[in-house]
């Protein structure tokens, strides 16, 4: 992962924290703890933007660049929460690859006393500490940070190394990281997460190939241009192939899902107007 993704680890949570100063009815998901985790530079930012006309202002600029990834930030996110939920009493640990500043482990009360161990390159991890030991005087005791380089390290000596044990039936989230790996990077993830425990689960995101590849755009050529021209998003796929590949490290398909049926779950009840996109993807899968 390059120094670029690295960067990248708080805007998703910004966006969320934004989304707590919509009206309660409009709100897409809830986090009370998205604002007082975030750096300070972004939680200035998100200051600057909460009111009306700012946070009408700062969607459309971002649905400009991007059709849809407001909307599909935000669903992604709200649904791996609703699987985590209600695979809580069927799992031991969770482990969070990419984690950024995501409060999961934190906000989510079915959480408080499950071991969860929340990966990312050591600049974010760092930044995190500090804000947890900011707002509870330490890390919590249920939480372990890893710092790590996914396409360097060995994701299983490295998570050993804290205290994971593979034998732990886990729920795996991977969400919005798998396109700043190299195909090695993606191929050792997944030679680790063949050696997960029967029944744990799996949800990732990943981009679609055909539009790395250039060949269809989606309404996506600013986002091509600085992340896909700059080298920053490496790795893609097309959604027939994932079967076949998952099989290949023992995971079976649950759930393989676009955004605009996402949308339908959770944005369309809100009376929102949010576009979709159909360049992410999301996959929930079982080990089998």
């Amino acid at each position: 992962m390059t120094k670029a993704a690295a960067r990248t680890g708080a805007s998703p949570t910004a966006m969320v924290a934004l989304e707590q100063y919509f009206p309660e009815k409009q709100c897409i998901i809830e986090d009370d703890l998205a604002y007082r985790i975030l750096p300070f530079s972004m939680r200035a930012f998100v200051w600057l933007v909460k009111s009306d006309l700012g946070r009408v202002w700062m969607v459309r600029a971002t649905e400009k660049d991007a059709p849809g990834l407001w909307g599909g930030m935000l669903c992604r996110k709200r649904y791996i929460d609703e699987k985590l939920t209600d695979s809580v009493n069927r799992i031991n640990a969770v482990v969070n690859l990419g984690a950024g500043f995501d409060t999961r482990a934190y906000s989510l009360p079915v959480l408080s006393y499950m071991p969860v161990w929340e990966a990312d390159q050591p600049e974010n991890i760092q930044a995190k500490k500090v804000r947890l030991c900011k707002l509870f005087g330490t890390v919590p005791s249920h939480v372990r940070l890893v710092p790590i380089d996914f396409d360097r390290e060995d994701l299983g000596s490295v998570l050993a190394s804290h205290g994971y044990s593979a034998d732990k039936r886990t729920f795996f989230i991977w969400e919005a990281v798998t396109q700043y790996l190299t195909e090695t990077g993606i191929r050792a993830t997944f030679n680790f997460l063949s050696k997960a425990e029967s029944g744990s689960r799996l949800a990732f995101t990943y981009i679609r190939k055909d539009f790395l590849d250039g060949r269809v755009m989606y309404g996506w050529e600013n986002i091509y241009n600085k992340y896909v021209k700059n080298k920053i998003w490496l790795f893609g796929m097309e959604p027939e192939e994932w079967p076949g590949f998952l099989e290949g490290y023992g995971w079976k398909i649950i759930e393989h899902i676009g955004y605009e049926e996402l949308a339908e779950r959770y944005v369309r009840p809100t009376g929102r107007e949010l576009a979709s996109t159909p360049v992410e993807r999301i996959i929930y899968a079982e080990k089998v």
